[in-house]
Order: structure tokens, then C-alpha cells, then sequence
């Protein structure tokens, strides 16, 4: 079993990610979604946290990454930053959704220093907004960026061209393709499901607009 398969059954086993094409999930921004991620279930066990971080140092390899600096994005990127950056044995930086309105107004909490080559570490990408946010907001303080890795995926178009158009590129241990082969195999999700879930992720907000 590879390491995305092993995060796919395990999120899917302690329902950081849930599937229901049925009865879909309300996310954040209203839309009625068939899929909802928390990453935040998958912090409370350190061989969960150890096996995501040789995740992204398998990511780092492959894409052959060379890294001074790992930063995560606020909130939910920091703890896997720190545990890659542990791992390494690299600097830590974060990056803030807004500058503090107080002290001196940082947005990126930590030491960066000019031309340093920087990895955003995002635990989940969906229109990649955030993510490309940290990424600006870096090179704007002088830091390099080339790439940025995600735990988990759902491969939106939506964040393909954002990440384009910031020529930045974005890798996640664990895509959509993966999740369902994962998903078919252990749960009862039916072709018709596996159908429906296909539709969804070509054009989600569309998706998202339908009454159930």
C-alpha cells in the first residue's frame, strides 16, 4: 500500500474525510457539497502526523525539490509544516491569512531571510486561494517559492489556474483519483456514486447550486 492510499483509508476510517453523494454536506460558502474534509481529526495520532510527513519528503524527491525554509499556512498547514520542518531539520516559518493589527503587523511569523527557497505546506487545497495567498505573501518578503504540497487534494480546476497563473506549482500527496479507488474499494459507495462524485469535481460550484 503506498502512503496516499494509507492517508486515504485512515481519513476515511476517522472521517477526516467523508463521502455521502446522497445527502451532501454544507460547506462554509453555502454550496451543498457530496464530499467534506477536516484534516484536523488526523493531529491527534503521531504515527498519522510521522506518515504525512514522509508524504511530502516522498513529494520533495519526486519533484526534486530543494528547500531551506518549510512554511505553513494558518491555521491548519502549521502542525505538518512542523512536523516535515522536524524532519528535515529546517527552519519553520507561518504565514497569516492578514497581517496582525497590532505589535508589528506581521503577516509571516518567523525568520525568513532574502532569496531563502521556501515550501508552502497547505493541508488541503480546494480553490487553492489561501494557499496562493501564502505563496505571494512570501515572495513579497523576499523568499523564494516554486511549490507548494498539500495533504489532500480536490483537484478543482478552479486551483489548477490560480497556480498557473502565479507560476507556482502544486502537489498533494493524496489526489481525488485516488481517494475514490480507495473509497470504492473499502466503503459502500456505489458506481452510480462514484459517477455522481466524477460530475461533481469537473464542476463543483455548479454541482453545489442543486436542491436536495
Amino acid at each position: 500500500m503506498t502512503i496516499a492510499e494509507n492517508i486515504a483509508q485512515i481519513a476515511l476510517e476517522v472521517g477526516a474525510i467523508r463521502i455521502n453523494a446522497r445527502q451532501p454536506f454544507t460547506w462554509a460558502s453555502g454550496y451543498k457539497m457530496p464530499i467534506y474534509n477536516d484534516n484536523r481529526l488526523l493531529l491527534g495520532n503521531a504515527e498519522h502526523r510521522a506518515l504525512i510527513a514522509e508524504g511530502f519528503k516522498n513529494l520533495l524527491k519526486k519533484y526534486a525539490v530543494e528547500v531551506e525554509v518549510i512554511a505553513g499556512t494558518a491555521t491548519a498547514g502549521i502542525p505538518h509544516a512542523t512536523t516535515l520542518a522536524d524532519l528535515l531539520q529546517v527552519p519553520l516559518i507561518y504565514v497569516r491569512s492578514t497581517a496582525k493589527s497590532h505589535g508589528m503587523g506581521n503577516k509571516i511569523e518567523g525568520v525568513l531571510k532574502k532569496n531563502q527557497r521556501v515550501l508552502v505546506i497547505e493541508d488541503l487545497v480546494s480553490t487553492g486561494g489561501s494557499a496562493a495567498n501564502a505563496v505571494t505573501a512570501i515572495r513579497e518578503a523576499g523568499g523564494m517559492v516554486d511549490h507548494c504540497f498539500s495533504i489532500f487534494s480536490y483537484g478543482f480546476p478552479e486551483a489548477s489556474e490560480k497556480f498557473k497563473g502565479i507560476s507556482c506549482q502544486i502537489h498533494s500527496i493524496l489526489v481525488f483519483s485516488q481517494l475514490l479507488q480507495v473509497a470504492q474499494s473499502t466503503q459502500d459507495i456505489s458506481p452510480n456514486d462514484i459517477e455522481t462524485l466524477n460530475s461533481w469535481q469537473k464542476a463543483p460550484f455548479e454541482w453545489g447550486k442543486k436542491g436536495f
